[in-house]
């Protein structure tokens, strides 16, 4: 990641860390120029980026218990306002 000015600043948040979260976003649809929600459950790992000016800060989710059909990956970025925090039974 990028560590210049106005460039991705990484970082790390214990308080955030092992925390069981849901985040949704937009994001292209498989094999369409067409963008949608997408939602993932998932670990936080406490890691995080904050980027532009002003920053937004994204925490990475991993261990990703649901996701979209066909999303490749088992982590993602989300963006700290699109995370909601999951109550562990």
């Amino acid at each position: 990641m990028k560590n210049e000015a106005g460039g991705m600043r990484p970082g790390f948040d214990a308080a955030m860390a092992g925390k069981r979260a849901e985040c949704d976003g937009g994001g292209l649809v498989a094999g369409t120029r067409f963008a949608g929600r997408q939602e993932f459950t998932g670990t936080l790992t406490g890691d995080y980026y904050d980027a532009g000016d002003p920053p937004w800060r994204w925490y990475l989710l991993r261990d990703l218990t649901s996701k979209p059909e066909g999303f490749p990956a088992d982590a993602v970025w989300c963006e700290s306002e699109s995370i909601f925090l999951v109550e562990q039974r």
